[in-house]
This record gives structure tokens, C-alpha cells and sequence, in this order.
């Protein structure tokens, strides 16, 4: 399939104009690749991108992890903090961009806001519904033994609860992934991939604009994989017990 896609791709490159402005050959994504890499363009945007991505997920996925925690072990913090979280999930993101704009202004400030809340949200409800729904039989196994609350916590919840927030960490990093380029497209100043979309479409440069997009697909699927597999090694107890 992938090898039928780049034939038809090619072929309606080479129509009339109207198609290979629209379908931009393979040789000139080659030519865009290294032409924006050797101007040193593309390095930087791929750096930018990156790093906000990584940043916005260890920042916002801290602070969600910390959250759904207190939530769950604390009534007092859920009371308080439940229905406000609750709330302001139900925002889409997009909407909140005016503000963002006001408030952080066009720049990184306020697209590593952005970044933090798409990994900060799942992060919060991963963290939470996980250590509740610990079942019951590993709860008694500290009564059992008489463990404090807090070694009840650490040596019991939270290895027991570790599997399921870590398939919540491989959502808040796709969220924070996809908020990387959409706030790089929307708060358009600086480098990143996003920017360089937006320059390429406003230079009516096709070959630029689908490299940046399929190097944008490549590098998602490839942290979903090395995330995926991280999980696997981490948790493999898990398929150790189930057999």
C-alpha cells in the first residue's frame, strides 16, 4: 500500500501544473529536505518542536501525576480540586487560545502552556482512576501486615496502580505531541515545525509543507513506539502473572 500511494503520488505530480503544485514531486521533497537542512531550518525546527514536547510533558505530566494522587488518597483535595479539574477539561484547548494570547502573548510561554495542559489532563484522570480502582484483596494485604498509610501507598497503590498510569503517560505524550504542532500553528512566532509549516504555506512551497508532515507523522508514531515498548519491559510481571 505504502508503495502504491508513492506511485499514484508521483504520477499526479507529473500532470498539468495545477497537480504538481498540489502533488509535489518526490525528487523535490528530496531537494526541500536537503535544501532546509543545509540552510539549518529544518535541524532547528525539529529541535524546537522536540524539546517543547519533552518539556511540556515532564512539566505538565509531574504536576498531573502529583494531582491525581492527592485527589485520590485525600477526600479534602478531591472536594476541592474535582469539580475545578472537571471543569476546565471540558475546555477545548483551542478555545483557550484568545487568553493565551492575551495573557502569555504570542511566543514559547504560550505554547509550553498548551503543551503542559494537553499531557497535565490525562495525566490527572490516568493518576487518579488507576489508585482507585486498586482492587480490594491488595488493600487487606496491608491491613494485614499493619502498614502505615503511607507505606500502604508506596509498596502497595502505587506499584499496583503503576501499569494503567503509564498507559495514561503514553496518552499525555501523543496529547503533548499534537499540542506541540497545533500551538506551533496557532501562536506562529519562533522556530518549530508548526512555524515552518505556516512559512511554508505562506511561501506556496508544497514540497516543504508535506516533508514537515510526514516527518511530523514519522516522529509521533516513533515516541508512540518507544513508549509502547518502554511499557512493555517496565510491566512485563504483568504477562508473567497472567500465565
Amino acid at each position: 500500500m505504502p508503495i502504491l500511494i508513492l506511485l499514484v503520488w508521483e504520477y499526479m505530480a507529473h500532470q498539468d501544473p495545477s497537480h504538481a503544485y498540489a502533488f509535489a514531486s518526490i525528487e523535490d521533497m528530496i531537494k526541500a529536505t536537503k535544501e532546509t537542512w543545509a540552510t539549518g531550518e529544518l535541524p532547528q525546527s525539529l529541535n524546537a518542536s522536540i524539546s517543547r514536547a519533552v518539556i511540556g510533558l515532564l512539566i505538565g505530566g509531574s504536576i498531573g501525576f502529583i494531582l491525581g494522587t492527592l485527589m485520590s488518597v485525600s477526600r479534602l483535595v478531591d472536594s476541592i480540586f474535582g469539580p475545578i479539574y472537571h471543569l476546565l477539561r471540558q475546555v477545548p484547548l483551542l478555545g483557550l487560545t484568545p487568553l493565551l494570547s492575551l495573557w502569555l502573548g504570542n511566543g514559547d510561554p504560550a505554547k509550553l502552556f498548551v503543551v503542559c495542559l494537553s499531557a497535565f489532563y490525562p495525566l490527572v484522570l490516568a493518576t487518579y482512576e488507576s489508585l482507585n480502582q486498586v482492587e480490594a484483596k491488595y488493600r487487606e494485604v496491608g491491613n494485614v501486615y499493619k502498614l502505615s498509610r503511607s507505606a500502604t501507598f508506596f509498596r502497595i497503590l502505587l506499584p499496583a496502580a503503576l501499569p494503567n498510569i503509564f498507559t495514561g503517560l503514553s496518552f499525555a505524550l501523543a496529547f503533548a505531541w499534537l499540542a506541540t504542532i497545533g500551538s506551533e500553528i496557532l501562536f506562529n512566532a519562533g522556530a518549530g515545525l508548526g512555524n515552518m509549516m505556516m512559512n511554508a504555506q505562506g511561501l506556496a512551497r508544497m514540497d516543504i509543507l508535506i516533508v514537515v508532515t510526514i516527518l511530523i507523522g514519522l516522529l509521533g508514531f516513533g515516541m508512540n513506539f518507544v513508549i509502547n515498548r518502554l511499557g512493555d519491559y517496565l510491566f512485563r510481571w504483568r504477562n508473567t502473572h497472567k500465565a
